[in-house]
Parts: structure tokens; C-alpha cells; sequence
């Protein structure tokens, strides 16, 4: 595939998104199951730079479709029942794919005991835990807010992170070496509560989509996380079987 190919029909689209995309497609497919391709050789097949690959990769690293270690190639990320393409959702990947700008306010970011939170990652009431709030805005409209908590033995290096303009799966990936290899996530209808209310500035009344988080890695439970979301500015979709033009 040459430069000039990989571009949407209408052009708009820019070249490393356009990868992304094909890339994402041919995981989903199996085809990278013994071993993903480095930069290089993306290069080579996509006709194009190393800078635009490493541009399209980085939404599938965001994603927890592929990780690598510092020094080292990317890798596809597994379990023993085929490929995870990591949390239902990342507010930060969904927000920059629709083409706006992803950004925070940090509400806390501190170490500190939550028993209830510890006996949920099967950890002793006592332990020390990094606990995150953060509103999410894209562009300049809020779209939800998330709070959440990890061990803070194998999360020390975010202390110093600045939360406002990054994903969180991105740090604890390059600055702590862990990627999320599992977990179980639940999504709730829900009504705007006095929180929501203060936080987004939202309606009371107004649709929220509430979703319950626990994050696994190595096989043991390291985060938990809820966010609320603005229902009516995401939508969560899914695709399943074979789907042709006419679907």
C-alpha cells in the first residue's frame, strides 16, 4: 500500500488515522497472532514514515490493543481467550478520535486508605491507595467525571504525572510497566445526582451513563474506577458476526 492509497476517498482523512483504523481491523481479525509487526516494517507495508506509524499506533497502545516495553517492539495483548482490546471505553482515545481536544481538571490526586475500596481489590484495609478525581471536557463542554483508586506500591510514578492532558493507561503503561489485562466493567442507566449536578453543570434529571470498573492485571484486581457520563454526548457501540455493506 502506497502513501496515496491509505487516504479516505474524500482525502479528508490523514494518513496515520487511516493505518490506525486498518490496523485495528486486522487485529480484530486474528491476523497479528504470532507476533506484531515493528515500526519498520509497518512503514515498508504502509508505504509511508516511521513518524506516521508510530502516529497510528498510538490509539491502539491508548486502547490496550497492543503495549510495549521501553526498548522493545509492540506486542499484541492477550489471554488465554484471544485478543483483549482493553476497557470498554477510554473517555481520552473516544474524545481525540472524534477529532476534539481531550482535557482534565484535576480534582485530587492523593495517596490514601479507603477499607471498602481495599477489601475490592483484595488488599488489607491499611493500604496505602493513589486515588484520582478528575472532570473530562471535550473540547470546552464537560462530559463526565471519574474518580478512581490503585496500589499505591505499584503506581508510585504517577504521583508526579499531570493528569490534565493525558490518558491514565498511558502513564501506568510507560511510567509504571503495567497494562490491564482483564477485568469486568457494568454500565447503568442512571438520573444526574448532586454531584453530576456540581460537576458537569448538568440538569437535574438529566440521562447519565454510569460505569463501575475493576481493573485486572497479572491475574489480581489493581483498579477501580466509576465515571459518569453525560448520556446524551457518548455512545457505547458494539459490533459482533460478520457485518456486510447492506448491514
Amino acid at each position: 500500500m502506497n502513501e496515496s492509497s491509505t487516504r479516505s476517498n474524500n482525502g479528508a482523512a490523514p494518513l496515520w488515522k487511516t493505518i490506525s483504523v486498518d490496523l485495528g481491523e486486522r487485529l480484530a481479525r486474528g491476523e497479528f497472532s504470532h507476533g506484531f509487526p515493528g515500526e519498520l516494517e509497518l512503514a515498508q507495508t504502509y508505504g509511508v514514515s516511521r513518524g506516521t506509524v508510530r502516529n497510528a499506533l498510538r490509539p491502539l497502545r491508548d486502547k490496550g490493543a497492543i503495549t510495549a516495553e521501553r526498548g522493545r517492539r509492540q506486542r499484541v495483548v492477550e489471554s488465554g481467550d484471544g485478543l483483549l482490546f482493553g476497557p470498554l471505553h477510554s473517555l481520552f482515545a473516544s474524545v481525540h478520535a472524534a477529532g476534539m481536544i481531550q482535557r482534565s481538571t484535576v480534582l485530587k490526586q492523593i495517596v490514601t486508605t479507603n477499607p471498602r475500596v481495599s477489601a475490592l481489590l483484595d488488599r488489607s484495609p491499611t493500604t496505602p491507595l493513589f486515588h484520582l478525581v478528575r472532570i473530562r471536557y471535550a473540547n470546552t463542554a464537560p462530559l463526565g467525571w471519574d474518580e478512581l483508586w490503585l496500589p499505591n506500591e505499584l503506581v508510585e510514578p504517577l504521583a508526579e504525572v499531570d493528569f490534565s492532558n493525558t490518558a491514565l493507561y498511558k502513564e501506568l503503561r510507560e511510567r509504571c510497566g503495567i497494562t490491564l489485562d482483564g477485568g469486568r466493567e457494568e454500565l447503568r442507566a442512571d438520573v444526574a445526582s448532586a454531584l453530576d449536578i456540581h460537576y458537569l453543570a448538568c440538569d437535574p434529571g438529566e440521562p447519565i451513563l454510569s460505569v463501575n470498573r475493576l481493573g485486572i492485571h497479572a491475574g489480581a484486581p489493581i483498579e477501580l474506577r466509576q465515571s459518569r457520563i453525560r448520556g446524551h454526548r457518548y455512545a457505547v457501540t458494539t459490533q459482533f458476526g460478520a457485518i456486510t455493506a447492506d448491514d
